[in-house]
């Protein structure tokens, strides 16, 4: 595999998971992206990252999608609703936006590690 000197912006990088129950890592919950055909049940963080990154792997940059919206469902407890944006990938991380849709936060990225840890924190709290 050979490394590009440069980064390429990908718009249409965007996920949008809805997160019902979280614990040291592990939830329940869905990831919505435009490539998959429903909604792709998550159960950890490490789970949601590889299927990410499965997902970046077929995108064809510059290719925009349309913008997802988060499907409501009966609510037992209540949910937390990221979008994730993963604007660049570069020397095999990413960098990004994490808009936490309930508060209407937005948090930049520059890792996945970095992803991982601010959705722990959130969802810890």
């Amino acid at each position: 595999m050979m490394l590009r000197e440069k980064m390429f912006p990908c718009q249409s990088r965007e996920a949008v998971v809805t997160i019902q129950f979280y614990r040291n890592g592990i939830m329940d919950g869905y990831l919505q992206h435009p490539r998959l055909a429903g909604r792709e049940k998550v159960q950890s963080l490490s789970q949601m990252i590889l299927l990410l990154n499965s997902l970046i792997d077929m995108e064809d940059c510059p290719n925009p999608s349309p913008s997802l919206v988060p499907v409501n469902e009966e609510k037992k407890e209540k949910t937390t609703v990221f979008r994730i944006q993963i604007l660049f990938r570069e020397h095999y991380t990413w960098q990004g936006r994490l808009i936490w849709q309930d508060t209407n936060q937005e948090i930049v990225f520059h890792s996945a590690i970095e992803l991982i840890q601010l959705i722990d924190e959130i969802l810890g709290e």
